[in-house]
This record gives C-alpha cells, sequence and structure tokens, in this order.
C-alpha cells in the first residue's frame, strides 16, 4: 500500500467484523486507492472517491459513559456526612496538640529574645537598700546598659556599676552553675533562682593607690577625691590592706587581707568599689577589690521613683 507522507492523522479503528485492518485518512491527501480484506476474503481495490464520499456521510459516535455512580456502602455513606467518633477524637487531639506546640514555639522565642536583649543590651534592676543614697533611693528603678562593655568601652572613675559581689562578702559562695539558676541569670525571671547583685560607685581604677581618712574622705595617688555626691564623710580611716575588713552580708566578721601591711593599691583588672551612703555601704572597704569580670553593666537611667510628702513636726500637725 503506498501513502503520501501528511501533516496530520486521523486514526479511527474500524467497527466493521470483516475488517481487521485501520482506515488510515490523511487529511487534504488525495488516496491512489485502498486494499481492503472482503468479507469472501479477497481483496479488492476500492474507488478513492467512494471512500471519501463515505467517511464525509458518517456522523462520529461518541461513547457515553454510563453516569450511573457505583453503588456506595453504607460505612462510606456515613463517612461522607457525619463525622464519626474515632475522626471527631482524632481532630479534637490534634487541635490540643497544636495549641501546645504553639504555646511552647511562644514561650521558646519568648525566651530567647529576652536572654538576647538582657545579655548585649540592657536590663532593669530596682534599688533594695540604701547603700547609694541620696543618689539612689530605696525602690528606685533603673536601666542598667551592657552595650558599651561589648563595644569595648573602658570603665571610669565615678561610674556607677552593677555587679556580682566577689565570693568573700557571700561567705565563700560563687556564682552558681545550677541550670535554673543559671537561667534565672540569663533571664531575669522572678519566679527562677537567683543570685544578688550590688550597685556601687567606682573610686579606684587599676594602678591607684587609695587611702581613706577619718570625716575628710577618699585619697587617691595622695590627692583628695572630689566627691559631691555622697551623703556624709566617713568614720573610718583605711590605710593598709589590714584595715579592709568588716561585717559581711551574713553578719560574720571578714579580713580578707589579714595583717598585711602593704598600702592599698589596685591590681590589674580589679575596682576598688564604694557607695555614696559611705558609713551605711558594705563595699571595697570592707571585701576588697572587685573582679572587672563580675561588672554585670553600668546603671546609665533612672525611669521610676516614688515620690513622698516631706514629714513635718508632729506639734504642726497638733496645732493644726
Amino acid at each position: 500500500m503506498s501513502q503520501q507522507p501528511a501533516n496530520k492523522e486521523d486514526i479511527v479503528s474500524s467497527g466493521d467484523s470483516g475488517t481487521s485492518s485501520q482506515e488510515v485518512v490523511s487529511a487534504g491527501q488525495t488516496i491512489e486507492a485502498v486494499d481492503v480484506l472482503g468479507a469472501d476474503g479477497n481483496l479488492g481495490a476500492v474507488d478513492p472517491a467512494a471512500v471519501a464520499a463515505d467517511n464525509t456521510n458518517k456522523t462520529p459516535v461518541i461513547p457515553v459513559q454510563n453516569s450511573t455512580a457505583p453503588p456506595v456502602s453504607g460505612g462510606a455513606a456515613a463517612a461522607a456526612g457525619k463525622p464519626t467518633a474515632a475522626q471527631e477524637k482524632s481532630e479534637k487531639k490534634g487541635g490540643i496538640v497544636g495549641l501546645i506546640r504553639e504555646v511552647v514555639e511562644l514561650i521558646v522565642v519568648t525566651v530567647f529574645l529576652l536572654i538576647v536583649i538582657r545579655w548585649a543590651f540592657a536590663e532593669a534592676r530596682y534599688i533594695p537598700s540604701s547603700s547609694m543614697e541620696p543618689t539612689l533611693q530605696i525602690e528606685d528603678r533603673l536601666l542598667v546598659e551592657k552595650l558599651s562593655g561589648h563595644l569595648g568601652k573602658p570603665i571610669r572613675r565615678g561610674d556607677i556599676l552593677v555587679f556580682y559581689p566577689p565570693p568573700s562578702e557571700m561567705g565563700g559562695k560563687d556564682l552558681s552553675n545550677d541550670p535554673l539558676t543559671v537561667l534565672g541569670r540569663l533571664t531575669g525571671l522572678p519566679f527562677l533562682p537567683y543570685e544578688p547583685a550590688f550597685i556601687k560607685r567606682v573610686v579606684g581604677l587599676p594602678g591607684d593607690k587609695i587611702r581613706v581618712q577619718r570625716d575628710v574622705g577618699v585619697f587617691i595617688n595622695e590627692q583628695l577625691l572630689d566627691e559631691p555626691y555622697f551623703k556624709e564623710r566617713p568614720n573610718y580611716d583605711l590605710n593598709t590592706l589590714a584595715d579592709i575588713g568588716g561585717k559581711g552580708v551574713g553578719g560574720s566578721s571578714m579580713r580578707p587581707f589579714a595583717d598585711s601591711k602593704e598600702p592599698i593599691i589596685v591590681p590589674a583588672g580589679q575596682l576598688f568599689m564604694m557607695g555614696d551612703n559611705r558609713n551605711n555601704s558594705e563595699d571595697s572597704h570592707v571585701w576588697g577589690f572587685l573582679d572587672q569580670q563580675r561588672v554585670i553593666g553600668r546603671a546609665c537611667l533612672l525611669f521610676w521613683r516614688w515620690l513622698e510628702p516631706p514629714k513635718y513636726p508632729r506639734s504642726i500637725e497638733i496645732f493644726e
């Protein structure tokens, strides 16, 4: 059978019982001859014009699919209509699990942000004692910034620092490595264990020679320090390391340098800290020098203070 190439072909399977081949009609093509298998089993020639006319008169038959849906079982129908008890239980369990997951994610993100902010930028503190009066009052709220320390800004004389006291002041106990205590130290959350922090003013820097004279003031390298901020002049003398001592937080007496007659010279990496309320402050004149690694940050902003009316003599109240 000889045919010319075509650009497009329509392939239709024949439905005649006597035909075992397929009729291939190329669109727009002139067919020379088509060999078909007749009913008697002999091949015969068919007129191309008759084949074309016969194909033109045929109406294409499109198979119709059965639109009747297969029967639905009772269980499937129930599932399609109302959720079963198992499905409701599964959905309820999935909702609870999703809620718990969201709460956990919220807590984790909050704690992470809290740690980053407190470690890198700042944290809030309040004043529990009168050791820094008159500069800071009891129950004052202030902001302690830490960014300058991370950026390498040096500590200066007169800075007000928040720090963890030396172990000698805490009865020999250093900072705890307990996980909950560490988490409390990092987050500041009130329901977690915490370690006390002090707030004092920097008086002596590394290399400074310190001397305190009763009713006069503090001498730095034999020069009287100008301190307009203190509440009253000290009622004690400090001339040598042996003079450093007093009662610590627990009320026990301490003398960190025993009977040393060496002058008080601030070692490298250490600070000499004092409260502005010189006669009511547990500071370096009691426990000695402070390691700079224990500094938390600088007090930079006082943002809350209760204002109370002054207390007048009772005689005035009676007179009124």
